[in-house]
């Protein structure tokens, strides 16, 4: 192309500026890559390291003047941001002995998974539940939910949300309640005695995109992971790996995040596997690594780890190994958007 067609068409370009236009031509391979850009980088939070900044934040601020006392896992290439991935907030969160988290709700779905200590409980929509390490636990959008701690130590546990999500539609809405404890209204352990026992009520009417069950105690998700084990040699790219379900039709218990669990038993090594979903894992048990790229991050109780979409990666078992996985999967199988590929 010659130079003087390139300044005619560059003044072209900055005439069509003039009325809000612009050529898709110059943008088309930008907009409509041949495959997605690594939004983020691979992270690992060593729970050693952090854990450390999460037990002082108690001593700069209580939990009810916080609201939700939470060191935010910022990704390091999305900073400022507030984003584990492109899609995902993610942050650990303090509840000291005797402090309350007072009640709210808002537009975002959030999940809870227990990292550690025991006689917290968190209540939403009108129902109590105690907290134990591993449990993974639901808090609908919109629905009233607040945070309190009868135990004589602290408690710490992941906060996972999709934000991201909900400020991409702008559709980000919250609302405080007038007390600090919304009212309990339904006894402890209703949700998981009505719906986790393979029966439902005769009659129910599904009125909540989420699984009605809203703790998923991490006792029963270990037996069933010990089961699967038992049934037969695991996939060679995933382990045992298991979702978390809503019982009303089997679909994922979340509508915008996803949630699995997955066993790899000592000494084994998963082969190269990716998906277009950016991933938060925790270990919640043994000792690994995952490697991505050229990079080896260390797996251990509590750390948690993420993986940008579309980036090969491995998991390798030094001891047997048990994570919590989270990621925007779920929102994009329903939008049509959803790749992955084992290697």
């Amino acid at each position: 192309m010659s130079a003087a067609i390139q300044q005619e068409r560059e003044a072209f370009y900055q005439r069509a500026d003039t009325q809000a236009l612009a050529p898709l031509w110059t943008r088309l391979k930008s907009l409509v890559p041949q495959a997605p850009a690594t939004v983020g980088v691979p992270h690992r939070w060593g729970y050693d390291e952090v854990r450390h900044y999460v037990m002082e934040s108690a001593q700069h601020i209580s939990a009810k003047e916080a609201e939700r006392r939470v060191m935010i896992l910022e990704n390091p290439a999305l900073k400022g941001s507030s984003q584990i991935t492109h899609s995902l907030y993610a942050g650990l969160q303090l509840l000291m002995p005797g402090e309350i988290a007072p009640a709210h709700r808002h537009t975002q779905s959030a999940l809870r998974f227990i990292v550690e200590g025991s006689g917290a409980y968190t209540a939403v929509d009108g129902e109590k539940t105690m907290m134990t390490p591993g449990d993974f636990v639901i808090t609908p959008s919109w629905t009233w939910h607040h945070h309190g701690n009868d135990g004589d130590q602290p408690m710490v546990w992941l906060d996972c949300l999709d934000i991201p999500m909900a400020m991409f539609f702008n559709s980000t809405f919250r609302e405080d309640h007038r007390a600090d404890e919304a009212a309990i209204t339904r006894p402890t352990g209703d949700a998981l005695a009505r719906y986790g026992q393979g029966l439902l009520p005769v009659g129910h009417i599904k009125t909540s995109l989420n699984s009605p069950v809203f703790n998923y105690p991490y006792a029963r998700t270990r037996e069933a992971l010990a089961a699967l084990a038992k049934a037969g040699a695991p996939d060679p790219h995933h382990g045992y790996l298991l979702r978390y379900v809503n019982p009303l039709d089997g679909g994922w218990a979340m509508p915008t995040i996803s949630t699995m669990i997955r066993l790899l038993p000592t000494g084994s090594e998963t082969k190269p596997y990716r998906s277009t979903d950016g991933a938060v894992f925790i270990v919640v048990e043994g000792e690994g690594e995952l490697h991505v790229n050229d990079r080896r991050l260390a797996l251990k109780p509590h750390d948690v780890v993420t993986v940008p979409g579309w980036l090969p990666y491995t998991l390798h078992a030094t001891h047997e190994l048990v994570l919590f996985q989270v990621s925007d999967r779920v929102a994009q199988e329903k939008l049509g958007f959803f790749r992955e590929a084992c290697l």
